[in-house]
């Protein structure tokens, strides 16, 4: 029988901050000039002195209110030290006993995560290793950032739970505008602690992204498994992850904290929070990712993908709910004489839904709609959808229109009347086009007329082309049927 595997999360955050933690530098993750986002202090130089980013403690602090954390009313610094060629000073301020954020959880599915604790130290520099070369360079722009680092309890059992772990903290993150939690681009970096229940742990370092997780957990339990079958022993050692052979690898033996030699950053003072700072900083806490999917079930009846889309991307989520609420004024405005149905009002929701989850996610090509390059107010786009649900637009005539707003930003109604796409109501014009397509295809009527039903979707498909798009499918079937028989 496999033991059972016991997984914790050590995960690091970098902060949204304006500056660094300890010092005025920029803090600027996409600073493509080397060493150029640096002074004295976050390179270490003797006799500098470090001073607290206020911003970047109130963040943790947010963090761990949303996850259901214990605030202490003091806490501390500390030196952690350990050299390494990236870390100028020779020690990374960090916290030990006293962090600014104690136990909470975060639930996957219905399984509560513990979480251990929230802390915040300093993030190192950055090695680069130069294709082909003997040497490695070291770019310090990185070092000095303010970094949140996560503990969890080991709770997780399998692989997937880590993944959905990591995916639900990396939403939450964002949603609190603590971070941006971009994984590619290292701010925030996750080391997956593995052991088979009664073995030594391993500790993977630096996964980047939420593959990376659960396929290095599958390789971890499925070697260790296969050691402890053939009777040799586990070590407690810190691995690395091969992204391109799938396969973890040896760095070092683990080591412990005391072999950091831990001891109270002198040059720091300790932290003190009151009750009141608290309440105020809880305030800032708006919807977070599992209260938006339960309101959005409540309120607007959608199938779980496309709620979930609307609650990873945020923004996608806030303009769908504005063009929502144009939707119901333009109901409430009278529009229609008679009182909309639920059913009909749930159809305008879906219909809005399809647009912005399909063609319009084409025409962005992963661009936000907060972008400076995005023209479609939800006023014009609960106004297209609106003219798609009256009928006077069809669908392939939708998605010109749809692209000429993306592009321009005009109206849909102007945007119709300009280039002349609105649909035929006069019949008799549709009868006319309809005899045309007719004359040119004798022996479809022949066909229709032996049993072949495909034949009429052909036709339907001509008389739209002869329209240009303009005439509805279902006058189409109607006049086609009585002119053939």
């Amino acid at each position: 029988m496999t033991p059972q595997p016991i997984i914790g999360l050590e995960i690091h955050i970098e902060l949204k901050t304006k500056s660094k933690m300890f010092c005025g530098c920029k803090n600027d993750p996409d600073e493509r000039h080397p060493n150029f986002n640096i002074c004295p202090i976050c390179l270490g130089h003797p006799g500098t002195l470090p001073v607290i980013n206020k911003e970047a403690v109130w963040k943790v602090i947010k963090t761990g209110l949303a996850l259901g954390s214990e605030i202490p009313e003091y806490s501390k610094f500390d030196r952690k030290n350990y050299f390494y060629p990236d870390l100028p000073k020779g020690y990374q301020i960090s916290q030990f006993d006293m962090p600014l954020c104690k136990g909470g959880f975060l639930m996957v599915g219905d399984k509560k995560i513990r979480i251990r604790r929230v802390h915040l130290e300093e993030d190192t520099g950055r090695l680069i290793h130069p294709e082909g070369k003997n040497y490695s360079l070291v770019d310090f722009n990185r070092a000095g950032i303010p970094l949140m680092e996560l503990v969890t309890e080991p709770d997780l059992k399998f692989p997937q739970e880590a993944r959905e772990f990591a995916y639900e903290l990396q939403l939450i993150l964002r949603y609190l505008d603590v971070s941006e939690a971009n994984m590619e681009k290292g701010q925030m970096r996750i080391e997956g602690n593995i052991s088979l229940k009664g073995g030594l742990r391993a500790e993977i370092k630096n996964l980047n992204s939420l593959r990376s997780i659960e396929k290095a957990l599958e390789f971890e339990i499925e070697k260790q498994t296969e050691m402890i079958k053939s009777g040799k022993k586990v070590i407690q050692e810190t691995r690395g992850w091969d992204e391109n052979r799938e396969v973890t690898f040896s760095q070092r033996e683990k080591e412990e904290a005391h072999d950091y030699r831990y001891f109270p950053e002198p040059d720091l003072p300790i932290l003190h929070f009151t009750q009141k700072e608290i309440e105020e900083i809880k305030s800032g806490i708006s919807e977070l990712p599992q209260q938006k999917r339960e309101r959005f079930r409540e309120e607007y009846h959608l199938p779980e993908k496309e709620i979930e889309f609307f609650v990873f991307s945020k923004d996608l989520g806030e303009y769908f709910e504005k063009a929502i609420s144009e939707l119901r004024n333009w109901i409430k405005e009278a529009e229609m004489k008679t009182e909309i149905s639920e059913k009909e009002l749930q159809r305008l929701i879906q219909l809005a839904a399809n647009y912005l989850l399909t063609d319009l996610q084409g025409l962005l090509r992963g661009a936000s709609v907060r972008g400076e390059d995005f023209l479609i107010t939800p006023e014009n786009f609960a106004e297209f959808v609106t003219m798609i649900y009256k009928g006077k637009i069809s669908s392939k005539i939708a998605k010109i229109v749809l692209g000429e707003m993306f592009q321009t930003g005009a109206d849909p109604s102007h945007i119709i009347q300009e280039k002349g796409l609105e649909l035929i109501a006069d019949t008799a014009e549709i009868e006319n086009i309809v005899k045309i397509v007719l004359q040119k295809n004798q022996k479809a009527i022949e066909d229709y007329k032996k049993g072949k039903e495909g034949v009429l979707q052909f036709l339907i498909g001509e008389v739209m082309r002869e329209s240009r798009e303009r005439a509805s499918p279902q006058s189409i079937t109607t006049i086609l049927k009585k002119l053939i028989s």
